[in-house]
């Protein structure tokens, strides 16, 4: 018996969490898990939470099932995180992980330390769908499910370009195509396509970023007024810091987006360097990974991206000294 059966054992009702501001990995694990879970285990009972998601990801299976607002008065057998490194980033819906009367943590972040009673982290994995295949019997993944962590595994490894994709990844989406999902329209209508507010929306944050740091950090601030200007949610705002990071001799991409609320801002991490992010952002009460990551902070953005700036010329330090000795 596996460790996803052992989990489910003698459980009526469970419910599938994902992390805050939910991306493809997320929602594609999450909706993954919910299928595999509906399709093959038949009394079951099982609900996924999460914040409001993208329209881009209403292809998948099980998107219209999904509940964004909290119901206190619920309480579960099991709760199923996905893609969420602490409780803090299960948002609202952390009371349902704590209230719960078992709980299984899947996740691929490296700064996660265990948030539920079982916990299977892979931290070199590419994104938590992978790592949710591998809990899966393959014979009872079905298309629908296919689809999901296809999504998932497209989208945190950027189309398979990032550094987190592996031989194993390769396998992976290569068994999930076989099942005959519509793999280039998945890439091309959920990764690359784009509104025209969005595209304004990217062009306008390349315009605005800066250079510092001799030449190799980079970094722009979105605002809620530009938001509102192009007419986009902070989803609009995936990709952006991508578009930053492959500029040439650029080592270290930050992306600021203000949340609404009053001098707070999500930070978003990326580097192409022997950086590790992850150290950043957790310095600020973040994390993610070595080479993605992020947290949220409050002040100015100069002083944000000054603070940012220490913390890479810490590292900087590190390897000289390493050098030196």
């Amino acid at each position: 018996m596996g460790i996803l059966e052992q989990a489910l054992e003698n459980k009526r009702t469970a419910v599938i969490l994902g992390h805050v501001n939910p991306d493809g990995d997320c929602i594609g694990s999450c909706l993954g898990l919910y299928n595999y879970l509906t399709e093959n285990f038949e009394g079951l009972s099982v609900t996924v939470y999460l914040e409001s998601m993208g329209k881009k990801f209403s292809y998948l299976k099980g998107y219209d099932q999904v509940r964004s607002e909290m119901e206190p008065e619920r309480k579960f057998d099991l709760c199923i995180t996905l893609d969420a490194s602490d409780v803090p980033r299960l948002g609202a819906f952390a009371p349902y992980l704590m209230q719960a009367g078992d709980s299984l943590c899947i996740d691929h972040h490296i700064t996660n330390t265990g948030l539920a009673r079982q916990n299977v982290i892979e931290s070199g994995a590419s994104s938590a769908c992978e790592v949710l295949y591998g809990l899966l019997d393959p014979k009872k993944i079905s298309r629908a499910t296919a689809e999901c962590l296809y999504t998932g595994i497209v989208h945190d490894t950027g189309v398979f370009k990032y550094s987190n994709t592996s031989g194993k990844t390769m396998e992976i989406a290569g068994s999930l195509m076989e099942m005959g999902i519509d793999f280039p329209k998945i890439i091309d209508e959920s990764f690359f396509m784009k509104s025209y507010g969005q595209a304004r929306l990217h062009g306008q944050a390349v315009l605005n970023s800066r250079v510092i740091l001799d030449g190799r950090l980079i970094y722009t601030v979105v605002t809620m007024d530009e938001l509102n200007q192009f007419g986009c949610t902070v989803k609009a705002t995936d990709g952006i810091i991508d578009q930053l990071r492959v500029v040439d001799g650029i080592e270290c991409a930050v992306l600021l987006y203000e949340t609404g609320n009053p001098d707070e801002y999500k930070v978003s991490l990326r580097t192409n360097s022997r950086l590790d992010v992850s150290r950043i952002a957790m310095a600020f009460g973040g994390g993610g990974h070595v080479k993605a990551a992020g947290c949220t902070m409050k002040g100015e953005p100069e002083r944000i991206i000054e603070e940012i700036c220490g913390q890479v010329k810490l590292q900087w330090e590190q390897w000289k000294q390493e050098q030196a000795g």
